[in-house]
């Protein structure tokens, strides 16, 4: 027995594999016919019932856990059943089969978010929050994601956009009514509110960034001549012997990749290829994809033999290295140098005195590599930022600075602070476009 075809989405929301428990969850208008045929009864809104799950011949599929949630009150606003059976991929892809030939389509990625969006269950901000909460790699990017599920990112948005609105009401009103004596903008402190925004904004854009480090973590390459202990360095920071250590130069023929955690910031580790003069041809391979990593980095850690100090070759390296990206001296073998573990400045360089093998000094790597990431200072306030996000703050920062500087030019003024508005509420979705929409929640798992 079939319905009329509706505007009903389905999906396998748990993971693929076997489980104890699966979930198919559907959504769409009017579903209490579509379960009334899957299950055999009418589900009482909001308790959970033992159900059979039933095919066309009405024979059971399986028996699970049946719940309704009727629109308003539901995540995607709409009605949404929830079918918990056992998590057996056949039995999944079978219910699954069963809700399509009720009339349900399966789901694009990110639809069901899409439609809690578009039905003002959540703004976009959260809506990219569910998301980043089930690909968080880390407890500190799971609690951060969970707050701004929560909604607080998007209450500081909200709280800038409105006093920008307030500032903007002040310039308008100077443009609508030019022949009053009174000058609005000096008796209401407009350019002491425009400053204190800009502060506000500007801490805001700063926790941004940590959490955007937080989210897709620091790719961090170890470059240097053969032999210098980038492979040692490798293992310690792994806390386990990741990369072949030898005394024989050009062992590392490949990049090898380890993430590790510090302070919940992901640290993605590259060892590559001693970097040298070669006729071996695997070696020259090896050496070309270090290079090509070295390009993708975020910092560079360059490795020197603490003994010998930065060397012609070392220097050589050196001015090769991207002038965008960041680059910290490590001074390995410090305890074969006679030398205690440091940090100091040379020629505008950071420098760390470390060694590899015995561990001394690699608390100073982590706290100059947290330091790189941003994340000094920033604890649990971090804001779980999207790049997006990043470049709508940055530009609502540019464009009031622009106001600030043409508080004497009052149309131009007022047209800065609209830009920066409208670049403020892009990120909850106040002021969007459908590209946005559909760029962002393709991205999404199906089932979310």
């Amino acid at each position: 027995m079939g319905l009329p075809s509706t505007d009903v989405i389905a999906a396998i929301a748990t993971a693929p594999g076997r489980g104890g428990i699966g979930v198919v969850k559907v959504s769409g208008a009017g579903l209490l016919p579509f379960a009334k045929v899957l299950t055999g009864k009418v589900p009482p809104p909001r308790r959970a019932t033992l159900s059979p799950f039933l095919g066309a011949d009405g024979v059971a599929i399986d028996q699970g856990i049946l719940l309704y949630f009727p629109a308003p009150h539901s995540f995607t606003g709409e009605d949404v059943l929830e079918l918990q059976g056992h998590g057996g991929p056949v039995v999944l892809q079978m219910l699954l089969a069963r809700c399509l030939e009720l009339g349900a389509r399966i789901a694009e990625p990110g639809e069901f978010s899409q439609r809690a969006f578009l039905n003002d269950k959540l703004d976009l901000v959260q809506a990219e929050a569910v998301a980043d909460l089930i690909e968080a790699a880390t407890a500190a990017a799971a609690r951060s994601a969970l707050r701004s599920l929560s909604g607080e990112f998007s209450r500081e948005v909200h709280s800038l956009v409105a006093r920008l609105t307030e500032l903007r009401m002040l310039v308008e009103a100077t443009l609508d009514f030019p022949e009053e004596e009174i000058d609005v903008l000096r008796d209401t402190d407009a350019a002491q509110r425009l400053s204190a925004f800009r502060a506000d904004l500007a801490l805001l854009l700063e926790r941004a960034r940590a959490g955007c480090m937080l989210r897709s973590g620091l790719h961090v390459v170890l470059a240097g001549l053969p032999n210098v202990g980038k492979s040692s360095l490798l293992n310690r920071l792994a806390g386990e012997e990741r990369a072949i250590v030898t005394e024989v130069a050009g062992t590392t023929r490949d990049a090898v990749r380890e993430t590790i955690q510090v302070e919940g910031i992901p640290l993605h580790i590259i060892d590559t290829a001693g970097l040298r003069e070669t006729d071996n041809v695997v070696e020259k391979i090896g050496i070309e994809r270090a290079w090509r990593e070295i390009e993708r980095a975020d910092v560079v850690l360059q490795l020197v033999d603490a003994r010998s100090g930065e060397t012609p070759a070392d220097h050589a390296i050196a001015v090769r290295l991207p002038a965008a990206i960041e680059r910290i001296v490590v001074e390995n073998k410090c305890d074969l140098a006679g030398q205690a573990a440091a940090r100091f400045a040379e020629e505008g360089r950071v420098h760390l005195r470390l060694s590899a093998k015995s561990g001394a000094g690699i608390d100073l790597l982590h706290d100059e590599l947290l330091r790189v990431a941003g994340w000094r200072g920033h604890g649990e306030d971090v804001v779980l930022a999207r790049e997006r996000h990043l470049e709508a703050l940055g530009l609502a920062a540019e464009k009031s600075a622009l106001a600030a500087r043409r508080l004497d030019q009052i149309e131009l003024c007022a047209e800065e602070l609209r830009l920066a508005q409208e670049a403020l509420s892009r990120i909850t979705g106040e002021f969007r476009a459908d590209d946005l929409l559909g760029e962002i929640f393709s991205r999404f798992c199906i089932g979310k």
